[in-house]
């Protein structure tokens, strides 16, 4: 794999927020009927060793990150959110057993969220101030979820994304940065408004689905149009094209999983490289 310098020059000064959802190829909510919770622990394990390679990857083009650590991950493997934690990128929750906020009740949610924000601060020593919902899973039906985590001492959250999906989405909310009337800054998934409409660029299945030239143009337009912050998304799971195999899901579930999943790692080089990277808590709290 070919990689520049990690001291090339950058297209734009704009310091962008790159962040890491830290889950596993069976913790996807696409194979959710494909695998119960009781499976967890007899399937394969690849997060932890595809997580250590995206450390060294960012280590090796000097990018520092927020990685969102599902609290089933983080509980499994201590010493992987002490290593993230300890080579300076920001660790946030992603809640615990990456069940969508919309398929929750609130008692159900604050108890998952809890969970996972207790964990991840006995684990490193540190205040957890930023929460990221599995598959940006709040939306109109479950406002009240920002309330749980203003009561759970959340400062942030980077939980919607205003385009239309079958599994999330909230295209009439506010694109940027904005304080809820609950008290958290919410954070969205960045889109570009093109023709009246809102493309998806803030990474994951789009960035592989894109041509890469055409995924920087859109970047580019982004930055310069909007002059703001960039912030972008995936897993430890789209850099390794081992992974075992879900044979069974529906056919639009396994095209949005595996697409490019083996470009993914030279693709995530050469973005490294051509944009200034940071934390959430750095780009949009300071």
């Amino acid at each position: 794999m070919q990689t520049t310098n990690h001291n090339a020059r950058k297209k734009s000064s704009i310091i962008n927020a790159m962040t890491v959802d830290v889950e596993d190829y069976y913790h996807v909510s696409a194979f959710e009927k494909q695998f119960s919770r009781d499976d967890w622990d007899k399937l394969p394990q690849r997060v932890e060793h595809n997580t250590y390679r995206l450390l060294d990857l960012f280590d090796n083009h000097g990018c520092k990150g927020t990685f969102f650590i599902l609290g089933a991950v983080g509980e499994r493997y201590p010493q992987l959110l002490k290593d993230i934690h300890n080579r300076g990128h920001e660790v946030a929750s992603h809640g615990f057993a990456h069940k969508r906020a919309t398929t929750q009740t609130r008692e159900e949610f604050k108890a998952d969220v809890e969970r996972s924000k207790l964990h991840l601060e006995d684990t490193i020593g540190q205040a957890i101030t930023g929460y990221r919902a599995p598959s940006f899973s709040i939306d109109e039906s479950n406002e009240w979820a920002f309330e749980v985590l203003a009561e759970l001492g959340f400062k942030y959250s980077s939980s919607t994304y205003p385009v239309k999906h079958d599994l999330y989405g909230t295209p009439h909310w506010p694109r940027f940065k904005y304080t809820r009337p609950e008290g958290i800054i919410e954070i969205p998934v960045p889109t570009l408004k093109l023709a009246g409409k809102q493309i998806p660029i803030g990474g994951g299945g789009y960035f592989r689905l894109y041509p890469t030239m055409l995924a920087h143009k859109l970047v580019d337009k982004y930055l310069a149009k909007e002059q703001q912050p960039y912030s972008f998304y995936f897993h430890p799971w789209e850099i390794d094209p081992d992974q075992p195999r879900v044979t069974d899901a529906p056919f639009k579930s396994k095209f949005r999983h595996y697409l490019n999943i083996n470009k993914m790692e030279g693709r995530l080089a050469t973005l490294l490289d051509r944009y200034h990277w940071s934390t959430m808590q750095n780009v949009y709290l300071k």
